[in-house]
């Protein structure tokens, strides 16, 4: 059973066109006689701030969110992760990035659409009281991270990580926040995946 998801959407008119495309294939395949699902998910890719701040709006036209952290950290940030001399600026953990997330998990819990997220955000294990804590149930990662990832969530407590979530969004820099997670479960991921010092590679 496959999906449908709408990238780079930024305003509920773009969604209703793009619905109107899918309905438009739709009608064609039923012209042909063309067995389908009529019954397709769809969902938007939420990666530019506009659709962070409309999701309640998006809500009422999609049965799923996933969170494109690449993209959305970079134009939330105006930071480009290609150029050098901004690149050490990008950061997850910017407390505006995280009552994002926040925003849209209680958006998401409220109407009922499903929530993911991809990205390199949803790939590194550090990360994973955050998210657990959030609400997050289905995350993307390639393939290499898998292991470590799938290991750390079975070492969290989901109840413990929704109160550390709670702390982490009363935090006011990235700094902070990562010391804030280094100290609180940095045991378990050096302990469980040998961290190198320089935390360069997982």
């Amino acid at each position: 059973n496959v999906r449908v998801m709408f990238p780079m959407i930024a305003s509920l008119a773009e969604v209703k066109e793009a619905k109107r495309l899918l309905a438009q294939c739709a009608a064609a395949l039923e012209k042909e006689g063309v067995p389908f699902n009529r019954e397709i998910e769809t969902g938007i890719m939420i990666e530019v701030p506009s659709a962070v701040v409309i999701a309640d709006i998006l809500a009422r036209e999609v049965d799923f969110f996933s969170i494109g952290t690449n993209d959305l950290i970079q134009y939330t940030l105006a930071i480009d992760r290609g150029n050098r001399e901004v690149a050490h600026l990008y950061s997850p953990l910017h407390p505006a990035i995280l009552r994002m997330l926040d925003h849209l998990a209680k958006v998401a819990a409220k109407t009922g659409v499903k929530l993911f997220m991809c990205g390199e955000m949803a790939g590194d294990p550090m990360n994973m009281p955050i998210l657990l804590g959030m609400g997050l149930k289905e995350l993307s990662v390639n393939p290499r991270s898998m292991p470590v990832v799938k290991s750390m969530i079975r070492s969290l407590s989901r109840e413990e990580a929704c109160g550390f979530f709670r702390k982490v969004l009363e935090v006011t820099s990235s700094a902070e926040i990562s010391r804030l997670i280094q100290d609180s479960y940095g045991g378990i991921v050096s302990q469980k995946f040998q961290v190198p010092a320089d935390g360069s590679d997982w």
